[in-house]
């Protein structure tokens, strides 16, 4: 234990945990490691190279690789000239992508040293949306420029084109096990791409505010987009059917402020299927993916805007902010199983969240 001390700052820190959207919050004064900063600066993107590993990029224009059980740095790439918005990892590689505002994309291999071994130019913007193909051959690129391009990532070509007025790219998800790829804009609509042809073959209803994030559940059958917003008015997360192009299931309202993030997180067992949402408002939500009761609410007063999530199994997931980097967020689905049907008598369901580590 006093290696572990000596290495690692324990420091307590109280953070609240409400219980459904009118529960009164509940304090935990909890203690919290503080590891090694990832990053010096904001934090606008992470995700998992592994079980152990999570990449994540910043203003400070580093792309890190983080052991975020040992809480240390184990590799950082440099080589964007702008701050990095958004990395993502090829399942199963050890290959990294980072987008910025520099206008490129990078591609990194954890393997193969410090040093880019792909650029892929051609934007005129911030590239915001970044997607590769389920076979690791093609990488779909979104742009504030309203360009989506697909690219060949053995040799950095830019295949196929299409520019949309005012589809201004905030995101962007490659639909598993199809040729499909999702995009989120600014002009408040979700397109659908058929990859073969580089052609939108369904674009959903405009929502009333911003399209910031979107996500596709592993099975392909469904999509989540989440809003932008203040005081409460959009804010909010949407439920989509793919199947049935268009089709909204259920919408997830809860934040204050901009909602930056949704994602599918794993499955529970024994559970029904859950939504985490992250929020300008300083919070993280998750809901119930069916019903749309918010079965539990931390917030990180101070930490600004929660940008970005990485679930990592059912019980953990990762949050990047802007004010207090990365923290490592523990999910105890004990009080809801104790529940049994959660929330069946129409009360809100729980969930204890609680940071364990900050980085």
């Amino acid at each position: 234990m006093g290696k572990l001390q000596s290495k690692f700052r324990k420091r307590s820190e109280l953070y609240r945990a409400s219980q459904g959207e009118k529960a009164a919050n509940t304090c935990y004064d909890s203690q919290i490691l503080q590891y090694e900063p990832a990053h010096h600066g904001s934090i606008n993107t992470v995700t998992h190279l592994s079980p152990d590993l999570c990449v994540s990029g910043g203003s400070d224009q580093v792309v890190v690789v983080y052991d975020w059980k040992q809480g240390q740095v184990c590799q950082s790439f440099q080589g964007h000239n702008r701050e990095v918005t958004k990395v993502l990892c090829y399942p199963g590689s050890t290959w990294i992508f980072s987008a910025s505002r520099d206008k490129t994309v990078l591609m990194w291999d954890l393997n193969q040293g410090d040093e880019p071994i792909q650029e892929f130019c051609g934007h005129e913007l911030v590239v915001n949306g970044i997607a590769i193909s389920p076979d690791g051959r093609k990488l779909c690129t979104g742009s504030r420029d309203n360009w989506m391009c697909l690219w060949d990532i053995e040799s950095a070509k830019c295949e196929h084109r299409h520019n949309i007025s005012r589809n201004l790219v905030t995101h962007v998800c490659w639909v598993p096990a199809s040729f499909s790829v999702v995009q989120t804009s600014e002009d408040k609509t979700i397109r659908v791409w058929d990859s073969r042809t580089w052609q939108v073959t369904n674009t959903f209803p405009a929502k009333q505010y911003i399209q910031t994030h979107c996500d596709v559940s592993p099975n392909g059958h469904y999509l989540v987009s989440s809003s932008n917003g203040f005081g409460g008015q959009g804010c909010e997360a949407t439920l989509w059917d793919l199947r049935q192009p268009g089709c909204k299931v259920v919408e997830y309202r809860g934040h204050l402020q901009t909602t930056a993030c949704c994602i599918f997180l794993p499955a529970f067992p024994g559970g029904s299927g859950q939504i985490a949402t992250s929020s300008h408002d300083s919070s993280v939500k998750i809901w119930d993916q069916n019903t749309a009761v918010c079965l539990g609410t931390l917030s990180l007063d101070g930490a600004g805007p929660l940008v970005s999530l990485a679930p990592n199994d059912s019980t953990s997931l990762l949050c990047a902010s802007f004010n207090a980097g990365l923290q490592h967020i523990q999910v105890d689905h004990g009080s809801l199983q104790a529940q049994g049907s959660g929330a069946g008598s129409g009360g809100a369901g729980s969930l204890d969240m609680r940071v364990v580590a900050r980085f």
